[in-house]
């Protein structure tokens, strides 16, 4: 835990009593906080006072004494409306901030020479996060890794000068973190999300910035347009650029790049210094890095793990031992030449993007309830689809697509049991040589059928290793 001294002896209040609100009301109160803590949940209420916390009626109470306002961030700042104790801290004049601004506001009291990662992006910044902690682990680093993945940012072992913090940080937390200032910041890449909880896109990339902008030395991906932006203004200001790419050179930076080689794809991470290119890692072999998306990935992990001083080989080593994280291009197992990539997490279709690029011969389940402009985007990598598995509420939808665009076999199988074992066998007919790919990459959110991405995954890993003949990786 690093307990919150800097509002100790002060009154503070605190609303969202789930994961992160619970440990951060635990943090403040170890830190000498009087905290009055609410929820709108009974259960979270009862979890809080078993635990010794004060929980208060935030809508009565006198919000004059308080010195700050703790919101989790799941909870509305601004859109679509705000959540009624915003409304009462503006009211009474009450700085309103998250456990990322507690976390730094600590560290800049107690270590401020700490090193911190931050990474935000709308895709890529849980496995950049894990691939980073990672490294630097298998370098013999001190690392201390959570925020949005994971620990709660407030339940890591304390800022030191000795210790790494690797942080993912998602634009809810951004945007409760004035005081954001880590060592590295890291934004990999911005599409349209969250749109609901920030109004347009404009804001919703502005709030991402704000991580970058503030960086000692910000490391920003250049393969679309808005972040590259960001880049722009970031050598404006003067201060220390790197930039990243998965899909092209650069005359300075670091990128990946991508080759054929007997039929397989070769991924070779480059780094540019002073116009000097030299290859620095080579991704080929690596199931857990593989496709385009992790090229880009790898790229931030290898700018952030350079400045903090590692060597090429250092990095290189940690990539080859990276086990990849559940859910993520996460390869299951194999039944012959046929692997399983379970990609719940691809819950809109850039996401989605990112694993039909990795496979030439894919078997691909998806559906589940529909983001805004459906698959229409990734129509044109659907000469890599052998044959397509619907399930869930867009069905419909995805079914409509394939018809008007005429090159993807499809099947209407419902639910995610009989699509493994359609596309299975369906794999295993399958004639030529080479890898096949059953895959997971759902282009969806799950809660049609699922109560979240993880547990979609986990039926579909489940469902998996259950079919004969299955052999998961690493078995002997």
């Amino acid at each position: 835990m690093t307990p919150i001294t800097v509002l100790a002896g002060k009154r503070v209040a605190l609303f969202g009593l789930g994961g992160s609100g619970l440990a951060t009301a635990r943090a403040l109160k170890a830190g000498g906080a009087d905290v009055a803590a609410f929820d709108d949940n009974q259960g979270s209420r009862d979890k809080a006072t078993a635990e010794g916390i004060s929980v208060v009626d935030l809508a009565s109470a006198d919000w004059s004494g308080f010195a700050a306002f703790i919101l989790s961030p799941g909870v509305p700042l601004t859109h679509p409306e705000p959540h009624w104790t915003v409304g009462k801290a503006k009211a009474a004049g009450v700085e309103i901030i998250g456990d990322i601004e507690l976390f730094f506001r600590e560290r800049a009291t107690i270590a401020p020479s700490a090193p911190v990662v931050c990474i935000t992006g709308t895709n890529g910044k849980s496995t950049t996060t894990a691939l980073i902690a990672h490294v630097l682990r298998s370098a013999g680093r001190d690392v201390q890794m959570g925020g949005n993945i994971g620990a709660a940012v407030l339940t890591l072992e304390p800022p030191s000068d000795s210790r790494i913090h690797v942080i993912e940080c998602s634009s809810y937390q951004i945007d409760l973190a004035p005081s954001l200032a880590p060592t590295v910041g890291i934004q990999m890449n911005l599409t349209p999300d969250h749109l609901d909880r920030h109004g347009d896109f404009e804001a919703y990339g502005a709030i991402k910035e704000r991580l970058v902008a503030s960086a000692d030395i910000a490391v920003i991906g250049v393969d679309d347009e808005a972040s590259k932006q960001m880049a722009r203004r970031r050598a404006a200001s003067g201060r220390p650029l790197v930039k990243i790419s998965g899909e092209q050179p650069l005359d300075e930076g670091v990128f990946a790049g991508i080759t054929a080689n007997q039929g397989k794809l070769d991924t070779r991470i480059v780094q540019v210094r002073d116009g000097k290119p030299r290859v620095v890692a080579n991704l080929a072999g690596i199931g857990s890095l593989r496709g385009s998306h992790n090229a880009q990935n790898a790229a931030a992990a290898f700018a952030a793990c350079d400045a903090l001083g590692l060597s090429a080989e250092e990095i290189a080593a940690g990539f080859r031992s990276y086990p990849g994280l559940a859910h993520r291009m996460e390869e299951i197992g194999r039944i012959g030449r046929v692997v399983f990539i379970n990609d719940s997490k691809a819950t809109n279709a850039d996401s989605t993007e990112k694993a039909l690029t990795s496979f030439r011969d894919i078997f691909w389940i998806l559906g589940g309830k529909a983001k805004d402009g459906g698959i229409e985007s990734l129509t044109r990598y659907f000469p890599n689809i052998a044959k397509a598995y619907l399930i869930g509420a867009a069905s419909d939808l995805f079914a409509a697509t394939f018809d008007e665009d005429g090159r993807v076999t499809y099947e209407r199988a419902g639910t995610l049991a009989v699509a493994v074992a359609d596309a299975t066998r369906d794999a295993l007919a399958q004639a030529g040589e080479g890898e096949i790919a059953v895959l997971l990459s759902p282009a969806c959110a799950s809660f049609d059928q699922f109560p979240n991405f993880e547990v979609r995954g986990d039926a579909f890993r489940a469902l998996v290793k259950a079919l004969p003949g299955f052999v998961g990786f690493g078995a002997a």
